[in-house]
């Protein structure tokens, strides 16, 4: 047998019976297992199969288009439409529990750009409030409420994030006193809070620093993990807010900087 027959015929039992072990393959196809664990290997790296321990698994729907889209990460920035379909269950997780810390009326609340934040809008319970963004999907989704006092900070637009930057964008925010600051993050390293864009990044070491309350919002797979700039230090902000799935591990070593609210 070919070994592209093989590797066809190792997936369509994966898709068949969802998980299968080496013995499994090599019963059915009748080669050895140097040979089914190097085919296991070569189609996992190319995320066509889940490597687990004694076999493989299917991937779920999910966990392809995540492949997909993140295979290209390192070099490329995800755009708007690609990071909403990832991580939807614990992004909406956390956008309730980070809307539920907006507990007073009257406060000027910063909200960034992200997929996250964006969530929040649907769950702010209290009307009387001052709402700043720099992202124009935020400042969409809370206009057609018409419940807030709304501020939209302009600048340069970025079409990836659709949020407004540069130096306009950071003279706006400097003036304005800001009691709740919630911002989106790319990667947790350490002590570092990453995104992919500089121009970003400055802008929202500026309105954290005016904030009196620092909030970053951040799904668990963005724990241990770097993006290409590095625009604060975690242990500044008051409250981090993550979801269900991150381990006890990784909260235990992050809870030295920060408070975590899962």
């Amino acid at each position: 047998m070919l070994k592209t027959e093989r590797q066809q015929s190792i997936l369509a039992m994966c898709d068949r019976y969802g998980t299968i072990t080496v013995k499994f393959i090599q019963e059915v196809l009748a080669v050895s297992d140097m040979t089914i664990r190097r085919d296991l290997e070569e189609l996992a790296q190319k995320k066509q199969l889940l490597r687990v321990h004694g076999g493989a698994q299917k991937m779920t729907s999910e966990e392809q288009l995540i492949s997909s889209i993140e295979g290209t990460k390192a070099a490329n920035e995800l755009s708007h439409n690609e990071k909403k379909k990832l991580h939807t269950k614990e992004k909406e997780y956390i956008a309730k529990h980070a809307a539920a810390y907006i507990t007073k009326e009257d406060d000027t609340i910063f909200l960034g750009s992200g997929t996250t934040i964006e969530l929040m809008t649907q769950y702010i319970e209290h009307d009387s409030l001052r709402i700043v963004t720099n992202s124009l999907p935020v400042f969409n989704l809370l206009s057609e409420t018409k419940r807030f006092e709304l501020y939209l900070i302009g600048g340069l637009y970025r079409e990836k994030t659709g949020a407004f930057v540069g130096s306009i964008a950071n003279e706006a925010v400097q003036k304005i006193g800001i009691k709740k600051a919630f911002v989106g993050v790319n990667g947790l390293k350490g002590t570092e809070v990453s995104n992919f864009s500089i121009e970003e990044g400055t802008l929202q070491k500026i309105v954290l620093d005016n904030a009196a309350e620092k909030c970053l919002v951040s799904d668990a797979n963005k724990f241990d993990h770097s993006d290409f700039y590095n625009f604060y230090d975690l242990r500044k902000i008051d409250a981090l807010f993550t979801d269900s799935t991150l381990s006890a591990e990784l909260k235990s070593y992050y809870q030295q900087y920060t408070k975590i609210i899962q």
